[in-house]
């Protein structure tokens, strides 16, 4: 018989299949202690300096993009004092450290502000060649790191200027939360600049300040591992078919402290579509390690924990022992008995009677081969009985108890063992991690809008509301170059647009109580977030900008933080990482109670909140950040939400229902299988097989039987088309019986 042909195939691998799901569920329900870390908590932590490499990126590259364009602006427009430059520049944007403008010609500096910049690093190769003007990282005097942006200012019948702004590579200013740390390292592992560290000097022990040395050396140890595994290839970095963060990102695992092990995540800066848009921040070669230190988690496995895999193990052999045994009995071993005596009575052998089986198409292929052997001319031949009332449902019914017997160990393991409800513990630290992430998703979401708005102030300096198509030209430039924005149009003191670009513009109320960041638009498919900046010198005139929606929602979309929104002081809903119906309430009741307690003024204003929700067998961790910090979205009464089922959470309990409900369907996996290839290999050819046998028993010997399978059922088939020939043959090798005259025949 072919290999995999026949009765036998489906049954071995039925066979192997069980003692192999056997040895996975002793291995994986088994005994097993709880983790040193939960994979959860590690996983946070990689998301923690995912997002805080995304900011430091972000960060840096809207300098460097804000300065240029604040040169385009310049370069175009009528020559300026450095004075001014400098001037109007830090009145714009207050993101740089220290600004100069110097004389190219003769190296003078002409103006400068804030921070003092040194001058030695500048040298032929920084201003020509392919590298000119790039952004470089100095060292200061003090020993700190500075990264220089330089532009040149270029103005008909004028020397040209070269403007430095100096940017400190500081940890982006979020909420860390207690106990972590977060670090900017350069590509040899050096730490630029860190945040989360105490001072010695206010600690009151000497234990505490030991305390505060391991860390610091920790972190040390940690940024080098990190330097050196964002050295990779993000291809090669992660997992073959994974996607997620553009970069090179992971965790590390440092020594414990006072019964504390120190967990790290580490990312490096990375554009956010590499094959779009370039990122000059993603070329510097710094990394963001983010270090919490976490309490232990190793603990001990009762007995009777340690007894689930062997006892479930132990009850699948014995049902796959049941279910393989009555396949053999009931389907097996009568197969390969007609097989044999089928062949036997096609060789002449019609001595003896043919084995009948008790039950099944078996039974009825069985009693044909009994007729036909006595057809055949073979001795003490009996008429056989019908088929009885147990034949009527044939091979159906010993498949589907097998399927029963494996299903009383599928179901009970996949549907009920290691079952969760809401009493499952979930570490305070993924608590702590959902509202520190969503604090720092509300920064991220208030800072753009603050750069809008600046964005807005710095081009409302060039409109003319006088020359309309000028104005125009000017706010279809803006418009390309600035990709969060749909529409930009100037209104004037009657409310008249007066020049506009992008989509149609919706009405500008021009209340003197309202912020220059507003959200309208109710009653339409989506909110209409505008954002405005006085043109100067024209009383009334007003520059608008509407952001688009959709560029608040890519905002949103973090990996690991479930579902986030932004909402209104009433908590409707304005942006969403997963869609959203524009003005919509949120979904669960407790989070408006989450929202209205985080606007809730304590000390210097609102603060974020982490709640843990357990409502109907299932475990919610939800947090809730209103916008606080400085800009002019800072006052709007916006908040961020975020909420994700704990099940998503890679912790022990959720982690073991998952590897139950994988062994049930890994089973069912497996009666699917095996039991449908043994349906449509055996027992429909086996069913249409009896048909024909029994056809051919009651005389039709016209029918030639073809094989279509070259296994057991098809080597039946082809004894019984021998069998048929042979009754033809010996049909028409009888004797006739001589001819009766016919009346009226003969002569007279």
């Amino acid at each position: 018989m072919p290999l995999l042909g026949g009765i036998r195939p489906p049954i071995a691998v039925l066979c192997v299949l069980i003692l192999a799901l056997a040895g996975l569920t002793a291995k994986v329900l088994g005994p097993g202690g709880e983790p040193v870390v939960p994979e959860a908590v590690l996983s946070s932590q990689r998301h923690f300096a995912e997002d805080g490499a995304i900011a430091l990126r972000a960060s840096i590259d809207e300098r460097i993009t804000d300065l240029r364009r604040t040169a385009a602006a310049l370069n175009a427009g009528a020559p300026a004092e450095p004075e001014r430059v400098l001037s109007d520049l830090g009145k714009t944007y207050q993101k740089w450290t220290g600004t100069t403008i110097l004389d190219l010609e003769s190296g003078d500096v002409l103006a400068a502000r804030g921070e003092r910049i040194p001058l030695a690093w500048l040298d032929e190769e920084v201003l020509t060649g392919e590298q000119a003007l790039l952004p470089r990282m100095v060292r200061l005097e003090t020993g700190d790191v500075r990264l220089m942006t330089m532009v040149v200012l270029d103005w008909k019948d004028r020397p040209q200027q070269l403007l430095i702004a100096s940017n400190s590579l500081a940890v982006p200013a979020i909420n860390l939360g207690p106990f972590r740390t977060m670090a900017v390292v350069a590509r040899d592992g050096e730490v630029l600049a860190t945040a989360g560290f105490e001072e010695s000097e206010a600690l009151n022990s000497d234990k505490q300040r030991e305390e505060l040395v391991f860390l610091e050396k920790q972190m040390s140890r940690l940024s080098d591992q990190a330097a050196e595994r964002t050295e990779q290839h993000p291809v090669s970095a992660r997992e073959p078919g994974s996607r997620g963060y553009p970069g090179v990102s992971g965790t590390l695992l440092g020594d414990d402290y006072n019964g504390r092990i120190t967990t790290a995540g580490y990312a490096s800066l990375a554009s956010s579509d590499p094959e779009e848009k370039k990122s000059v921040a993603a070329g510097l070669g710094l990394t963001v390690v983010a270090m919490l230190p976490v309490v232990q988690q190793q603990g001990t496995v009762g007995p009777d924990r340690e007894l689930y895999g062997l006892i479930a193990a132990g009850a699948l052999v014995v049902l796959g022992l049941l279910a393989v045994a009555l396949l053999w009995m009931s389907v097996q071993r009568p197969l390969l008995r007609l097989f044999l005596e089928s062949r036997r009575l096609a060789r002449g052998d019609l001595t003896r009677p043919v084995a009948v089986p008790r039950s099944g198409e078996a039974a009825r292929i069985g009693s044909a081969l009994e007729r036909l052997r006595g057809q055949l001319g073979g001795p003490g031949h009996e008429p056989a009985a019908g088929p009885s009332g147990r034949m009527r449902f044939g091979l159906r019914v010993p498949l589907a108890v097998t399927a029963v017997l494996l299903l009383l160990w599928c179901v009970p393991v996949g549907w009920l063992l290691n079952r969760t409800d809401d009493s499952v513990s979930v570490p305070a630290t993924m608590v702590n991690d959902q509202r520190d992430r969503t604090d720092l998703v509300a920064d991220r979401v208030r800072r753009a809008l603050n750069e809008a708005q600046a964005d807005l102030v710095s081009t409302s300096r060039l409109i003319d509301p006088d020359d309309p198509g000028a104005s125009t030209a000017l706010l279809a430039d803006a418009l390309r170059e600035h990709t969060r924005y749909q529409a930009l149009y100037v209104v004037d003191e009657d409310g008249e647009v007066v020049a506009r670009a992008g989509e149609d513009p919706h009405a500008w109320d021009r209340d003197a109580d309202e912020p220059l960041v507003r959200v309208s638009g109710e009653g339409e498919r989506k909110p209409v977030v505008q954002a405005a900046a006085p043109v100067p010198e024209h009383r009334g005139v007003t520059l608008v900008g509407e952001v688009r929606v959709e560029f608040l929602n890519s905002l949103l979309k973090r990996p690991g933080l479930g579902e986030v929104r932004v909402v209104d002081a009433d908590a409707r809903t304005l942006a969403g990482s997963d869609g959203f119906l524009a003005f919509e309430e949120l979904p669960d009741d407790a989070l408006p109670h989450l929202v209205r307690a985080g606007n809730v003024r304590v000390g210097a204003g609102p603060v974020e909140n982490g709640l843990l929700i357990r409502d109907g067998g299932s475990v919610t961790v939800a947090a809730a950040a209103p916008f606080s910090g400085g800009g002019v979205a800072s006052d709007i009464g916006w908040t961020v939400v975020s909420w994700q089922n704990a099940k998503h959470f890679q912790i022990t309990p959720y982690e073991r229902e998952d590897r139950s409900v994988l062994a049930g369907l890994l089973g069912l996996a497996a009666i699917v299988v095996c039991l449908g290839w043994i349906h449509l290999v055996v027992a429909r050819p086996l069913r249409a097989l009896a048909a024909s046998a029994e056809k051919l028993a009651d005389g039709d010997l016209k029918t030639v039987l073809y094989p279509r399978y070259q296994d057991e059922v098809g080597a039946v088939v082809r004894s019984l088309e021998l069998i048929r020939q042979q009754l033809q043959a010996r049909r028409q090798n009888q004797p006739r019986r001589p001819a009766e005259s016919r009346l009226g025949a003969g002569g007279r």
